[in-house]
Formats: C-alpha cells, structure tokens, sequence
C-alpha cells in the first residue's frame, strides 16, 4: 500500500519532525496523526513514534547546546519527575481501548493551544529571583544569546515544584500516547517557569530523548514497535529534526506560537474524528 510505505513513511516524518523541530515538540505529536490517518492501528503508530522521538531529540540537540539555548541544569532536574510519569504512562497504555487514547490525544492537544494562547508574548523576568528559591538553590538561573540580535538576555528560574508535577504529567501523557511530551513540556516551561519560548523549545527538544528511551523497551516487548514501519519514520525524523532546528534559530517567537496553536487545534479535530471512527483518509489495515 503505497500511503504506508517505506518511501511515504520517511516524507510523512521528515515533514513532521522538520515542524515538530521548529516548535521543539519532535514530530511525534504530529506523526501519531498521520499513521492513523493512514490506515496504521494507533499502537502501532504509537510505537512508531516513540522511536521517531528519540532520533528527533539526539539529531536536533547539538545545534541549541552550541548556541546555549538549552538549560542543561533545568533539564536534568525536570527529567527527573518526567521520566517517573514515563514509567507509570507505559504500563496504561496497554490496556486503555483505543477509542479513549484518541480522545486523549486530542484533549491534550486543545489543553495545550489554550495554554499558548494565554501568553501573547514574551515575558521576561524584571525582577531578581527569591534568594531562596529552588532555582536559586540548584543554579538554575541562566542566560542566552538572542540567535537574531546577539543581545543576552538573562531569565530566572521559578515555580520548580509547580513544573516537576507538570512535567510528571507531561512524561505519562508522552509515554501513553508517543508524542515526546514537548507538546505538554513547552507549554508547561512557558506558563510555570516564564521561560523564553526558545529556551523552552530547546530545553524540551534536550528532555525528550530521554523520556521515550525510558518507555521504548516496554513498546517493543509488547511488539507494538514494528520495524518495516519504525526504521523509515525515524531515519525521517532525525533529518527533518537537524532542518527544524536551523529554523527556530531565526523564526521569530511570535509566529512560533502561532504556528504551533494553529497544528495543535487541527489536529485536535481529527483525532476526536477517528475515536468516533470517522476517518478523513485512508482506511483501516
């Protein structure tokens, strides 16, 4: 069938990850859609995307640690509480019914343009940090060069306990559902801890690998992660993630956040199509 093979597979995910990338939520959120749309059962497209998500964040990584958008220190904290909700996602991805995880998917995806949508623009923090606040006390606080304008701009680190219960949530979502957590994870950086939203893509793009490896063993003991299918969507997603990040360098933040709502409520309707079965495209394998 041609919309599933390997050649199709690789273009779906190049597309995907090359926008994911832009947005620093690796193409999973998008991927997922596409593979149901075309016929794929949404396990198996799940699986799939698991994989995508780790080869998306280890190809686009290095471009934002050269340019010091990424807040290792931050990462490596929050990874902590993601990789925990990982753990606890997998184990209920087998045995929710398919029809939920679409609606799922999709009230996650509204979830997450709300959230944008709530902040315009972008906040930067005019005051000092708490002297002993957690992002105090863990060096948290960081700055970074704009990649247009070259100026340094600081930003401090606050709300650490209110984003770990996110990120925990945003880890159990990403490993029931195989969409990387970035969608969940950006907003969650740019609502709770005011974050820059390029330093917010690019410290999601930093913590994403790292959450799918913690639940891809478990996909692939179940066999939910087909090979013919997994190998070419994340050879497209490595290379559209390196194009995805040359992009954020320079886009503008504010066409980024509405590009992202824009993907975001799109496909939030045609997933609660297919829990009700409707399909738009292709047909079921």
């Amino acid at each position: 069938m041609i919309a599933t093979s390997g050649p199709a597979l690789f273009a779906y995910s190049l597309v995907a990850s090359a926008i994911g990338g832009v947005l620093g939520m690796a193409g999973g959120i998008l991927i997922v859609p596409i593979l149901t749309a075309c016929g794929l059962d949404i396990r198996t497209a799940i699986g799939a995307s698991i994989v995508s998500v780790i080869a998306c964040s280890c190809a686009s990584a290095p471009p934002f640690l050269r340019c010091r958008l990424t807040n290792v220190r931050l990462a490596v904290v929050l990874e902590l509480a993601t990789t925990s909700g990982a753990l606890c996602g997998v184990l209920l991805a087998g045995v929710l019914p398919s029809a939920l995880l679409f609606l799922l998917f999709a009230a996650i995806l509204l979830l997450s343009a709300q959230q944008m949508l709530a902040r315009r623009s972008e906040l930067a923090w005019s005051v000092p940090a708490a002297a002993d606040g957690w992002g105090t006390r863990l060096r948290l606080h960081s700055s970074y060069p704009d990649p247009v304008t070259g100026i340094e701009t600081a930003y401090a680190i606050e709300r650490v306990p209110t984003a770990m219960i996110l990120m925990y949530g945003a880890g159990l979502v990403s490993a029931l559902l195989g969409i990387g957590s970035g969608v969940l994870k950006i907003p969650a950086l740019d609502v709770a801890l005011r974050l820059p939203l390029k330093v917010s893509s690019a410290t999601s793009n930093f913590m994403i690998g790292v959450t799918a490896a913690a639940s891809a063993a478990v996909y692939f003991e179940r066999g939910d992660i087909v090979p013919w299918i997994a190998g070419p969507v994340a050879l497209g997603a490595a290379l559209g993630a390196v194009l995805g990040a040359r992009v954020l360098l320079l886009a503008p933040s504010r066409q980024l956040r509405g590009m992202f709502v824009a993907i975001l409520l799109l496909l939030a309707g045609q997933m609660v199509l297919q829990a009700f079965g409707i399909r738009l495209f292709g047909a079921q394998l």
